[in-house]
């Protein structure tokens, strides 16, 4: 269901984008670049996250962590992760295939400025073996997500 409701989404918002399946999980950052022949940084992996009674999406590219700091000044508070029973009911995507694509409810969705270092990144597309290649400005743009600075610095190796 999570995979049709992304394929619905590219179908009407951007046809010309074409989800990628693979015969081997891709669900985490290690197993998506292997399989997608990228560095772990190009995977651009969803984080499902509540701030007090908020609830929204924060898109980074792979090889990084959240900043604590940072987050609580972007958003306000300490943030907790959904956990994955949380996480498929309120984005309609497992765990490991969670991208901003073909919501089950409508979300805020913020994407990490450390996504602007490629020209292309790999979020999932609802399933854990199915990815979309894509700009980290079309994504954006795609999701309506607001771009924020909540993630470590990179380091030189990643």
């Amino acid at each position: 269901m999570s995979l049709e409701s992304v394929r619905a989404f590219f179908a009407e918002n951007a046809p010309d984008i074409e989800i990628v399946e693979m015969d081997t999980s891709t669900a985490t950052v290690t197993q998506a670049a292997e399989a997608h022949g990228v560095e772990p940084g190009r995977i651009a992996k969803t984080l499902s996250l509540r701030v007090g009674e908020r609830t929204f999406l924060v898109v980074t590219r792979g090889d990084i962590r959240l900043d604590n700091r940072k987050v609580k000044v972007a958003f306000g508070g300490k943030a907790s992760m959904l956990d994955a029973e949380q996480v498929q009911t309120i984005t309609g995507h497992p765990v490991g295939g969670v991208c901003p694509f073909g919501l089950a409810q409508p979300l805020p969705v913020y994407c990490d400025i450390s996504l602007k270092a490629f020209d292309e990144v790999v979020p999932a597309a609802g399933a854990i073996h199915a990815a979309v290649r894509i700009a980290p400005q079309r994504m954006a743009d795609l999701v309506r997500a607001d771009w924020v600075d909540v993630c470590q610095t990179p380091t030189a190796q990643g």
